[in-house]
């Protein structure tokens, strides 16, 4: 940046002056508790931290740690039982002072939908700091400024209930950055966003700290995103439990384990090598641990064997009763309006029967236009019930139809079952824990198995939402009877997938399925996901932006860009063309970054790019050059 724009950006983010010294801490916490109702376990309890001015911190733990809950108590959003927080040297639990603290701390959350408050996007990132009374000629600089920011320019004059669920986070770190805090939490937020999108969001913070002196509370499960930190703290059970740099953090592998986080997957595939007797250093960064495999080379020599682990592309070579095909699939949003969005243009897929299968896409991409047509969310337009078919002009070709058949559905007829389409094929939406409803998780469960299986005896609904939740790892007798709604987050995305197997689709379709999750939780969705695929669920289909979660699980993915399909093919293979994935906002696993950091180095290895495999595959070639 230059010293020019480097000078201007500062005076942009500099709050002005209130004829009050600048506190030595941004945020302190003094043994600080609060219960979010009386009885109940303490959310957090006796916490005290201190965060420096300019400070970058990165906030970890599992989900109902309590994380959340600081930030709230933060920017003034609840008030510690016991205990005094203060922000900037303000107290955010007295009212008269409340307003200074969030003029000065800023919070993004998870959920872009719980922070959207105008129908066009300029208004909305305007809206705090209309509130502050900033000029109206400031705002538009900010608002200019906040969106480029976030790479979202040209979605300026959109309307956010159009946007995907990443475009609208990235919407949301606009608007809190407009508003020029000097403290920024980031709640989670880039969950939901594309590999894109996450780093631009993450080095948006981390330039505003270094250039702006802005500080930074990251809250995250991403453990790639803490080693951006100056400092770390790993919360469990309300409480602080580790403290100190990240990468003193992740020295502590073990201890992280027993409070359901994991080291970052690069720090996990170095002590997998180094169980096989090989003396490597703790790595976090993809170039190290390939020199660590290259001075173990130089002891013992490397020569990989020829790898028959990575599975040939499936075909339509003998079709299987519940095959997918989907033909010159186009979709619209809000056609024939000013509003119109093309978000699928002729794309082409077949799934085979029997495939743990990917879909993976910038956000906007299509990825969940074209799942939603799946179980016909989405109708095609032939089988609407007043489907004309379009007049073409004389000498036009009319265009190709769109068309869909999974097993012995035609979603293309009109006359088609779709109750009984959409009790063979479960779809599980974002943020699962959003379709509860139900006073008990019992009627949550048993609604879709009550509406597509009619007539089934109280007996037999009860044994079928006995073993869905037993299925999702829930005890049936502990929480049938609960409100969903008093679950921890990961207990009410259990029970919601629960509500959409239990009628035991043959196609089961998650869209982004483990996000939000501490990591932990992540397994366990992941894990649970493949007992379902070997049970008894014919296909299982997940969205992901999460690079390592497709190369780890599926057989198969495609890449969704632009709302065509860009390619598809098992991992090992698909993320070969890394450069191209990167041009189109993507990622590529972490293994596959080490195996590209190898072969920079003059190490050519091949691997099915999961952990396991990666590592097997590591140890090989160093076994195949001399004695370990």
């Amino acid at each position: 940046m230059a010293k020019k724009d480097k000078e201007k950006l500062n005076n942009e983010i500099s709050t002005e002056s209130e004829n009050k010294p600048l506190p030595d801490f941004a945020v302190e916490l003094d043994n600080v508790s609060f219960t979010y109702e009386e009885g109940l376990p303490y959310a957090l309890k006796d916490v005290s931290l201190k965060v420096k001015r300019g400070e970058f911190i990165a906030v970890l733990g599992h989900n109902g740690s309590g994380k959340s809950t600081l930030a709230r108590l933060v920017c003034g959003l609840l008030t510690a039982d016991k205990g005094n927080v203060t922000v900037w040297g303000y107290d955010p639990a007295d009212k008269k002072q409340l307003g200074k603290v969030r003029e000065h701390a800023g919070v993004v959350f998870q959920n872009p939908d719980n922070q959207m408050v105008a129908s066009i996007v300029e208004d909305d990132i305007a809206f705090g700091p209309e509130n502050l009374g900033v000029p109206r000629a400031e705002i538009g600089f900010r608002i200019e400024w906040a969106l480029k920011a976030v790479g979202m320019e040209k979605y300026r004059h959109a309307t956010p209930a159009r946007l995907s669920g990443g475009q609208k986070q990235r919407i949301a770190v606009a608007g809190v950055l407009a508003i020029k805090p000097d403290v920024l939490i980031l709640d989670e937020s880039t969950a939901m966003l594309d590999p894109k999108g996450r780093r631009e969001v993450t080095e948006v913070a981390a330039r505003l700290n270094k250039e702006a002196g802005m500080t930074v509370i990251l809250i995250t499960h991403f453990m790639d995103e803490a080693l951006l930190a100056d400092r770390a703290i790993v919360m469990n059970k309300g409480e602080i439990a580790l403290e100190g740099s990240p990468e003193e953090i992740f020295e502590k592998g073990d201890e992280l384990e027993s409070y359901n986080l994991s080291l970052p997957e690069i720090g996990a595939i170095c002590n997998k090598i180094r169980a096989a007797g090989y003396e490597l250093n703790d790595c976090l960064q993809p170039e190290t641990l390939a020199e660590e495999i290259k001075e173990q080379a130089q002891k013992s020599g490397f020569k990989p064997r020829s790898s028959g682990d990575i599975p040939a592309p499936i075909g339509k070579n003998g079709q299987k009763e519940w095959d997918i095909d989907i033909s010159n699939l186009d979709f619209t949003y809000s056609a024939k309006s000013p509003f119109a969005t093309k978000a699928l243009k002729g794309v082409n897929l077949h799934i085979s029967e029997g495939e743990f299968f990917g879909i993976i896409g910038h956000t906007g991409s299509g990825k969940s236009t074209l799942v939603q047509h799946l179980n016909a969310l989405i109708r095609l337009p032939k089988s609407q019930k007043h489907y004309k078919k379009p007049k073409v002009k004389k000498g036009q070709t009319p265009p190709p139809e769109s068309i869909i058949t999974i097993g012995g559905y035609d979603l293309s007829n009109r006359k088609c079952d779709f109750q009984s389409l959409r009790a063979d094929v479960g779809m599980v939406f974002q943020y699962p824990e959003y379709q509860l409803f139900a006073d008990t998780v019992f009627d949550d469960v048993a609604f879709g198995l009550k509406n597509f299986k009619k007539g089934l005896s109280a007996e037999e609904v009860e044994r079928a939402v006995r073993e869905s939740l037993t299925a999702v790892g829930l005890d049936y007798d502990e929480v049938h009877d609960k409100s969903p709604f008093d679950l921890s987050g990961g207990q009410k995305r259990r029970v919601a997938i629960a509500g959409v197997i239990v009628t035991k689709p043959k196609i089961l379709v998650l869209d982004e399925p483990a996000a939000g999750l501490d990591p932990l939780g992540k397994r366990d969705i992941m894990a649970l996901l493949h007992s379902l695929h070997a049970n008894w669920c014919k296909t299982v289909i997940i969205v992901s932006h999460d690079m390592d979660e497709i190369a780890e699980n599926c057989t198969r993915a495609c890449v969704v860009s632009e709302g065509k399909i860009f390619d598809c093919d098992a991992p090992a293979r698909l993320f070969e063309r890394a450069e191209e994935l990167f041009s189109l906002g993507l990622d590529i696993p972490t293994t596959a970054k080490i195996q590209r950091a190898m072969s920079a180095l003059g190490l050519e290895l091949k691997s099915d790019l999961t952990s396991d495999g990666f590592a097997a595959a590591v140890i090989d070639a160093l076994k195949g050059g001399g004695d370990a």
